[in-house]
């Protein structure tokens, strides 16, 4: 048990080890409803595109290793997912094991939706069963640290281009269904305010926002669309920067949904597309989440 009595928990989507963890991964995605086998075939294809296996956990795993380091040996910081092993219910069993009591818990999703943040949060409740005190930090798409890390990859991503000035930068986010916008979800608005900072640091003046890596159900999901916005715009931009801000690591919307699909709509549209590199264990995102921790517990009264 932590010294000031205080772990961290962070949280990630989760994703296949293998191709053969495919099915089943989504199986648990879809709340134990079968998968059906066209679906289950594409989605092995896309993971053996990108080697294989999800990289999500490595990634996260390396996230908490840096936090550990910041925040140091009193902070115990552990690992949940949420569709995959170690699921978030496995990593409470080993947080209520070792004596841990006061919790703070981060999402590894910048901006605050009650079908993706909320979820974690319910499945966090429901594996705790009030044996931990629990404080979420439900929202930080607006730390600065966390803006001026995307910003950063900005200004590197365009000096790729040999007319920085002249490139369409297009952030991005996944998409969630458009339901959420009639229950008030702050998702899209928070996405809106974290690209609008982010190209203020980067010094970039026109921009775009889309959604990317909607699900494959009949509802209509939020948009535009990254591929729409990107075929509007071909006419008159030939290059094009794509910021994954709704992402803080490499995964398959990201190494598949951007790199595979996208460069390859981009090909087709006879355009050239980047994209910036994502933040992973990035030092200024590591601080963004160390200083999240530390205010959390500061305001519970636990630190």
């Amino acid at each position: 048990m932590a010294a000031d009595g205080v772990a961290v928990l962070v949280m990630a989507y989760g994703g296949p080890g293998s191709l053969d963890d495919v099915e089943p991964y989504l199986l648990d995605v879809r709340g134990g409803r079968p998968t059906a086998a066209e679906l289950v075939e594409e989605i092995t294809r896309r993971y053996a595109r990108i080697g294989g296996r999800s990289p999500i956990l490595e990634r996260t795993e390396a996230q908490a290793l840096a936090l550990g380091r910041v925040l140091g040996p009193a902070w115990p910081v552990y690992v949940g997912m949420r569709h995959w092993h170690p699921f978030i219910g496995e990593t409470v069993e080993r947080m209520v094991a070792r004596g841990e009591r006061r919790v703070v818990a981060i999402v590894l999703a910048p901006h605050y939706s009650a079908l993706s943040v909320g979820a974690y949060e319910k499945r966090l409740l429901d594996a705790a069963r009030g044996r931990l005190d629990l404080a979420l930090v439900r929202s930080w798409g607006d730390h600065p640290k966390f803006l001026e890390a995307v910003a950063e990859r900005v200004r590197r991503a365009l000096q790729r281009f040999p007319v920085p000035g002249a490139v369409q930068v297009l952030f991005t986010a996944h998409s969630l269904p458009e339901r959420i916008l009639a229950a008030g979800d702050p998702y899209a608005d928070e996405l809106q305010a974290s690209a609008a900072a982010v190209a203020r640091l980067a010094g970039v003046g026109e921009w775009r926002f889309a959604y990317q890596s909607a699900g494959a159900t009949p509802e209509p999901w939020l948009g535009p669309e990254a591929g729409a916005v990107m075929t509007e715009l071909a006419a008159t931009r030939k290059n094009f920067l794509i910021v994954p801000i709704g992402f803080v690591s490499d995964h398959v919307e990201v190494l598949y949904d951007v790199d595979v699909a996208y460069r390859g709509l981009a090909e087709r549209l006879g355009v050239r597309l980047e994209r910036t590199d994502s933040l992973n264990d990035d030092p200024l995102l590591v601080a963004a989440l160390a200083d999240l921790a530390r205010s959390t517990a500061t305001e519970r009264g636990w630190a």
